[in-house]
């Protein structure tokens, strides 16, 4: 009973934040903005194209949303994944083709509704059907995937393009890898890259002659025949796979019986229990649908956070945030529609309200694929009602009965019955941002006014200190003024006492001249003295070097004739034994010269008589073909001669019957007989 205890505070301090109102959360936020929910036209975008396009919405703990959308007969080109891939077909029809971390092949028809998980690791790819409506619908996917926290720079993603990837190895590695010649490869690189998401009918243009290094990729990961088949959008055999292939099926939700339903909406969630493939995931994926005027009622989800996405419609959402020693206790409201996106924390109590008007229709990932228990504060399923009365009635300072009847009224569970909340909200909520924009308009008027008071006493400070400051430079231009006079009175004493010193050191000099002078004077005649003493020894000592250097060179006179006379010999010999090897050098020299002569004159010959032959050769084909040329020609004169002659007669026949006259007439002939 003390665990109880200990846990019924808390949820009663719950549910009274939960029904009080707050103001929101962000001071001078826009309208309808929280920190919990990100519109459709906030979303990061990722690849956009005339056949499709991808946007994501990130989220701190390393959860990204991505949404992706297909044009009909659009194929989004193959991915790597980095991480799990869990996602929701929202409209639209399609087939997924991918192969798994075992190098199993895969196909899977998806439809409205699917739910599907791929793994990390996984290489796939997405093709939109084309459809048999008159205007065909868009394929609209909605996945989550956990990229974790960015350790290095750039940052990996959720997925890699898988021609970038190859690409990125040098031609060499690629060639040897492939098998295939230079050329080949030269198409493969020099090729422009496509879009990450194309068109299928731009394969199919295409004959086998000519394939492309799309599909010659695709064949590292599927079989021949599927990359044939789906390229060319003929029906897969699955016939001829059944021994290869392992069947596989998505989770449908419009196919599904509800988790609950009752007259206010319904809920399903997928978890491992639902769908064997989120086994070992870290997502589950769930699908609320609230009627006209209808409430999920107020819960929190211990084991997940749920990020949403609205399908249909539009509504209101209320969080009520846990107090910390940081912030003050303090709830979201916001307004969410068609495309938006709102994030609730794992324990946050919270509540969706639909509008009298419309119904409201949203899915989402929980960050958990295992069975959540979600915990509601109302209802039949109420976590309140497990506890004892008197404890209950003691925390809310109410009487028993009093709290008997506020858990017994309520009949339904879940999902209540809840006219107009959502409107009372939106009221509230138009409210507070008025308030707020007042109270903004006011501080921000009051921040003026302070700023003009402000300004105002810097602008007399500023004065104050403008006079001081000219009251400052007088009294230094006066100190000035008295230090200048000052100085121009030291400045004469002090030329005047230069002056006269200026005089005594001329004194001084002249003095200190004269005795020097005098000094040089018996300097010069010693230094005369001195230089006739040392010429004299000088004289002496030149002579007696003179001398010894006379010898010397007799000495060395004779020296150097017998020196060079044994050179000369020296020479004479190295001479004679050098011309010796020269006249055997240039005979040597003669006979290789002469052969070389008559090699290179056999070869001149011979490239002659070769050169002779080939332009007999073609001098007489060019006779053969003038003379055929000629043959032709006279051929074509006979004939032409002919003709002239065969029109020369037709004019002459015709000319001649017209100049032959017409046929007379022939007179009677009269037989005359004698009587």
């Amino acid at each position: 009973m003390m665990s109880k205890f200990a846990i019924i505070p808390l949820c009663l301090v719950t549910l009274f934040l939960f029904t009080k109102s707050f103001q929101d959360r962000t001071e001078g936020a826009p309208s309808f903005q929280s920190p919990l929910k990100v519109k459709r036209d906030q979303r990061t975008s990722i690849v956009a194209t005339e056949f499709g396009e991808i946007s994501a919405v990130h989220f701190g703990d390393g959860y990204t949303i991505q949404f992706i959308t297909l044009e009909p007969d659009a194929l989004l080109l193959p991915l790597l994944l980095h991480s799990d891939m869990v996602f929701f077909v929202h409209t639209g029809s399609g087939t997924l083709n991918w192969v798994d971390e075992e190098e199993k092949e895969r196909t899977l028809e998806l439809k409205r509704g699917d739910v599907f998980r791929l793994r990390y690791g996984t290489v796939f790819y997405l093709h939109c059907n084309l459809g048999r409506d008159e205007v065909p619908e868009k394929l609209r996917i909605y996945a989550i995937f956990d990229v974790g926290k960015c350790l290095h720079d750039p940052c990996l993603g959720a997925y890699s393009s898988i021609r970038d990837l190859l690409l990125g190895f040098d031609e060499k590695t690629l060639r040897s890898a492939f098998a295939v010649p230079k050329d080949v490869f030269g198409r493969l690189r020099d090729a422009v890259k496509p879009p990450l998401i194309t068109n299928a009918m731009r394969n199919r243009t295409q004959g086998f002659e000519e394939e492309t290094w799309g599909s010659r990729l695709a064949k590292l990961f599927v079989r021949d025949e599927d990359v044939t088949d789906h390229l060319e959008m003929k029906p897969v055999d699955n016939s001829k796979k059944k021994k290869k292939m392992k069947k596989t099926s998505a989770y449908n939700v419009f196919e599904s019986d509800p988790d609950f339903e009752n007259a206010n909406g319904q809920s399903i969630v997928v978890d491992e229990k639902d769908m064997d493939a989120l086994k070992g995931s870290s997502f589950g994926v769930y699908m609320v649908n609230l009627t006209k005027g209808s409430m999920m009622g107020p819960h929190w989800n211990p084991n997940a956070c749920e990020i949403s996405i609205v399908l249909q419609g539009e509504g209101m959402i209320r969080v009520v945030n846990h107090p910390s020693s940081e912030s003050k206790t303090e709830s979201e409201r916001f307004m969410v529609e068609d495309g938006d996106v709102f994030v609730v924390p794992r324990f946050y109590p919270m509540a969706q309200l639909s509008f009298v008007n419309s119904s409201f229709m949203f899915m989402g990932f929980s960050t958990s694929a295992k069975t959540n228990h979600p915990q509601f504060l109302v209802g039949q399923n109420s976590v309140l009602k497990i506890f004892n009365r008197e404890v209950l009635a003691t925390s809310f300072n109410m009487r028993n009965e009093t709290i008997e009847r506020l858990l017994g009224a309520q009949k339904d569970g879940l999902m209540l019955e809840c006219v107009s909340c959502a409107e009372v909200e939106l009221s509230r909520l138009m409210r507070e941002i008025e308030e707020r924009k007042r109270r903004e308009e006011e501080e921000i008027e009051r921040r003026k006014k302070e700023e003009e008071e402000a300004r105002k006493r810097e602008e007399e400070r500023e004065r104050e200190e403008e006079a001081a400051k000219k009251r400052e430079e007088e009294r230094r231009r006066r100190e000035e003024e008295e230090a200048e006079r000052k100085r121009k009175e030291e400045e004469e004493a002090r030329k005047r006492e230069e002056e006269r010193e200026r005089e005594e050191e001329a004194a001084k000099k002249r003095e200190e001249e004269r005795r020097r002078r005098e000094e040089e004077e018996a300097e010069r005649k010693r230094k005369e003295e001195e230089e006739a003493r040392k010429r004299e020894e000088e004289r002496k000592r030149e002579e007696e070097a003179a001398k010894k250097r006379e010898e010397e060179r007799r000495r060395r006179q004779e020296e150097e004739e017998e020196a060079r006379k044994r050179e000369e010999a020296r020479e004479r010999e190295e001479e004679e034994a050098k011309k010796r090897e020269e006249e055997k050098e240039a005979a040597r020299k003669r006979e290789e010269e002469m052969a070389k002569r008559r090699e290179e004159e056999r070869q001149r010959k011979e490239r002659e008589e070769v050169e002779r032959k080939r332009r007999e050769e073609e001098e007489r084909k060019r006779r053969e073909e003038e003379a055929m040329k000629r043959e032709e020609e006279r051929k074509r004169e006979e004939e032409a001669s002919k003709r002239a002659e065969e029109e020369r007669r037709k004019r002459e026949e015709e000319e001649e019957q017209k100049r032959r006259p017409p046929p007379q007439p022939q007179p009677p002939i009269v037989f005359i007989t004698d009587v």
